[in-house]
């Protein structure tokens, strides 16, 4: 198989390893934040109910731009887009606001267990999206595939 069509097929499915995760995700945030964690949260003391409302916000943030940065991609995968246009500025993964560790610290274990993974997930996809628009840089095997795969 050459390498662009590989490396289509490794993009394809880590887009939707991505996406089954960030939905996973999003679905238990939603479910803490809206139900589950109402108790947890009027058990704070006042100021960490705010800091809670705010990682509350945080996190969904965070997970909506990660979601719209993984549907672009599908997108691009269906034909629905051309690649260069993923690669504009307001498709590109957006900016979420960073949280303060103190501040999650203070959280209930499972708040913490959740603002924690959207911070994990938005890093590791913001790593992606830098990469995707970054040259590659020179490599003297990748080279040697490339003319290896035009002779064949």
């Amino acid at each position: 198989m050459p390498l662009e069509q590989t490396k289509k097929l490794m993009t394809a499915r880590l887009v939707d390893s991505l996406y089954t995760e960030a939905m996973v995700l999003a679905d238990e945030a939603r479910s803490y934040f809206d139900e589950i964690g109402r108790a947890d949260r009027d058990g704070l003391a006042p100021i960490d109910r705010v800091a809670f409302s705010c990682e509350s916000l945080k996190v969904t943030t965070r997970l909506m731009h990660v979601i719209a940065w993984l549907l672009t991609r599908k997108a691009v995968a269906a034909g629905e887009i051309p690649e260069r246009a993923a690669t504009h500025e307001s498709r590109r993964l957006g900016q979420a606001a960073g949280s303060d560790a103190a501040a999650i610290a203070a959280l209930p274990p499972a708040a913490r267990e959740i603002a924690a993974g959207s911070i994990d997930l938005y890093d590791r996809v913001s790593r992606i999206d830098q990469e995707m628009i970054e040259p590659e840089p020179d490599s003297p095997a990748l080279d040697l595939i490339r003319r290896l795969e035009q002779a064949l």
